[in-house]
């Protein structure tokens, strides 16, 4: 044809562009499986459940400036939430630090997400040259004024782990669920951690029997606060990715992930 076009390929092309919208092309933050069709719709928010791995996640996820927005003085001036019962925080502390100097007895200690400080100073109590990281800075004002003899990093554990810097012992409990990209939170995490060092990590399971089968009747359920859940096979497949090995999981009666990891 005298103007290069052909009506057959072009007919084609246009069935082609038709079909690709239809073609699910959403990949699992995980293991990075695509086509995880929807799970479940949440005021509006598009939750994904992976082929594979099981994780649950939302999509599309938050960016980690929203996070930090989200976040930014969450608790009203660090009077709600955990800060109005200081005392109970600080006795769930001291009996984590407790359990968790089985594995290492003694060095440097580092939460990761530490929000006031308490497991921070219950670490350096038990003996531990004890830091946070939490990218809350009035979270991080709260600890540095009531438990000062500790250091605290305002920021990601991405940022953090540019420091070089390593530690024996690294606490991580109901963050990971929060983190709009797990690969480099965990490789992060593994960066922190010494070899033989111990990584205690905690996060709501999708899986467990307990979870109600209606998820807005869940009280760790709550887009886009909480934008990844894990399974215990598929947390476990992750950490493995990146040098850890687990020691224990500990029995969880409310729907969560507890594990002991050891990074190898």
């Amino acid at each position: 044809m005298s103007d290069g076009q052909n009506p057959i390929l072009d007919g084609k092309t246009q069935e082609m562009e038709e079909l690709l919208p239809k073609i699910n092309t959403v990949s699992c933050p995980v293991c990075g499986l695509t086509g995880a069709p929807q799970f479940h719709l949440y005021k509006d928010m598009k939750m994904h459940k992976c082929k594979g791995c099981k994780t649950v996640f939302l999509n599309p996820l938050p960016s980690i400036e929203d996070i930090k927005e989200f976040y930014h003085n969450s608790y009203q001036n660090a009077s709600t939430g955990y800060f109005a019962k200081v005392g109970k925080k600080m006795k769930r502390s001291r009996g984590r630090v407790k359990y968790m100097s089985r594995f290492i007895p003694s060095g440097t200690f580092l939460d990761i997400g530490s929000n006031g400080g308490f497991m921070v100073e219950a670490a350096r109590e038990k003996g531990f040259l004890a830091n946070g990281v939490e990218i809350d800075s009035v979270s991080v004002e709260y600890a540095q004024e009531h438990y000062p003899e500790n250091s605290y990093f305002t920021g990601t554990i991405e940022e953090f782990a540019n420091s070089g810097r390593q530690f024996d012992l690294a606490y991580c409990s109901e963050v990971i669920e929060h983190v709009p990209d797990v690969i480099s939170f965990v490789e992060a995490i593994s960066k922190v951690l010494r070899k033989g060092g111990v990584l205690y990590i905690t996060t709501p399971d999708i899986s467990h029997f307990r979870v109600p089968r209606d998820l807005t009747k869940w009280d760790a359920y709550g887009p886009p606060s909480h934008c990844i859940f894990f399974t215990p096979n598929s947390l476990k497949g992750l950490l493995e990715r990146f040098g850890f090995r687990i020691l224990k999981r500990r029995i969880a009666f409310k729907p969560g992930i507890k594990l002991i990891c050891e990074r190898v």
